[in-house]
């Protein structure tokens, strides 16, 4: 088991959570639930929601860089979102990600709060 380690600035918001950013355990790399921190300030963007999910992708793709990973490796996302209205620009910014043939599978919830009430979280698994 390892821990791929980003070269962006929001990994160092993970060293002092009690989980990891991502782990890989054989060739499946698990990464845990992203949100539209901006990796210079440590900050939530406050953006459209088009604009958090831009910059959720970017920290997921971030992670599968550092584990020698693309996302055509994806084999399993969930989105989460804090408002269901959001489905469409959310899944339209998504769809720019991936072929159709190789999409992964994929849920998208809706929840009543996220951590740091964040409008968006998106986690994946992936595959080598």
């Amino acid at each position: 088991r390892s821990t791929p380690k980003p070269s962006s600035a929001a990994s160092d918001v993970y060293k002092r959570q009690p989980y990891n950013q991502a782990v890989k355990a054989g060739n499946t790399l698990y990464i845990s639930g992203q949100i539209p921190l901006i990796p210079s300030t440590m900050e939530l963007l406050s953006g459209s929601i088009k604009e958090e999910a831009q910059l959720v992708m970017e920290h997921l793709q971030s992670i599968l860089d550092a584990a020698g990973m693309t996302f055509k490796h994806v084999v399993k996302s969930t989105i989460y979102l804090d408002d269901m209205n959001n489905f469409g620009e959310v899944n339209q910014l998504y769809g720019t990600y991936f072929d159709n043939d190789t999409a992964p599978a994929r849920e998208t919830v809706a929840v009543k709060t996220l951590p740091k009430s964040v409008r968006i979280e998106i986690s994946m698994i992936a595959v080598k």
